[in-house]
């Protein structure tokens, strides 16, 4: 009983949120990329290099918004390189992910040991605080969890929104998703296959690198080695998990956040009977359950990861 009654406590379902926020930065961001026809394996690499760079904008003296600024620009950098071998030169999209992973990741690192040479404990800044909204914040359970959060997680949730409605309301978004499904008939209409794509690509990328620094200037207060912990590849399961829909992406991420938190709290509620091995593994086993279950009904933009060039039919 007392594992069940973790469920309705409200801070299972704060910390909950906390964790999905920069799962749902990432997993906008490959979506986008996606839906424009372009995997995007460097997700992990890019998230790292996005944590470090918003983190050391402020440990730097810059302001909190401008980190984030300066973590989207870092990200879309290497978005643009992703995009620029993948697209026009049509490279492995494959290859050409992973090896954006291990790049930024090895840049990340090296800047790292590069600026703070002395550096034996990760430095720390001041990070958001959260941000109560009046009235919203007092409703018992949802309240503390969807209103009493840091602005990022408010700003994740009205990025999904805004995904929606790009994609669904407005004719940019209607050429994007034309572009994963059909480019030659995009370009039949006079729009820039490429464009659209290396477009989407960087912008992707941009919102990847802010789920990363929500981790350092969010969630913790601190940079440190591989604390991005495999989440860019959860993101990419999360997309298909939401069928390439920016909603049920949401809600996957909520969900895989919430198995990731329950976890925690069962080990306590335990004892230390169980190997705490096991509740580690259970938001991914039962992530992977839920892929099983949703893939295979999932309809996927049928020209991803089909490079396109101009004139091709």
């Amino acid at each position: 009983m007392e594992a069940f009654e973790i469920l309705l406590t409200a801070s299972f379902w704060v910390a909950a949120i906390r964790i999905a926020s920069p799962l749902i930065f990432a997993t906008m961001g490959e979506l986008i990329c996606e839906r424009a026809g372009v995997l995007n394996l460097g997700i992990e690499g890019i998230m790292t290099v996005g944590a470090f760079a918003g983190w050391f904008t402020v440990y730097a003296g810059g302001d909190l918004w401008f980190g984030v600024l300066v973590a989207a620009l870092a990200g879309g950098l290497f978005g643009l390189l992703h995009g620029f071998l993948t697209v026009p030169l049509g490279l492995s999209q494959h290859v050409t992910g992973i090896g954006i992973t291990l790049l930024a990741t090895s840049i990340t690192y090296f800047s790292y040991r590069l600026l703070l040479p002395e550096v034996t404990s990760p430095p720390k800044i001041e990070p958001f605080q959260a941000l109560a909204i009046p009235v919203l914040s007092d409703i018992p359970v949802i309240g503390p969890a969807l209103f009493n959060q840091t602005p990022l997680t408010y700003l994740a949730f009205v990025l999904v929104a805004l995904v929606a409605w790009i994609f669904y309301r407005t004719p940019i978004g209607l050429a994007l998703r034309a572009v994963g499904e059909n480019p030659s008939a995009v370009e039949a209409q006079g729009i820039s296959v490429t464009a659209m794509r290396m477009g989407a690509v960087v912008v992707g990328s941009a919102l990847m690198a802010v789920g990363g620094a929500f981790l350092t200037m969010s969630a913790f207060n601190s940079f440190f080695f591989e604390m991005i912990n495999g989440r860019g590849w959860v993101c990419i399961a999360l997309v298909v998990f939401g069928s390439w829909r920016p909603g049920k992406a949401l809600a996957g991420a909520i969900l895989f956040a919430a198995f990731d938190a329950y976890q925690v709290r069962l080990q306590q509620v335990t004892g230390g009977v169980v190997p705490y091995q096991v509740f580690l593994m259970m938001p991914y086993v039962l992530s992977i359950l839920a892929l099983i279950a949703v893939a295979r009904r999932a309809s996927y933009p049928k020209a991803l990861m089909i490079p396109y060039q101009k004139g091709e039919r």
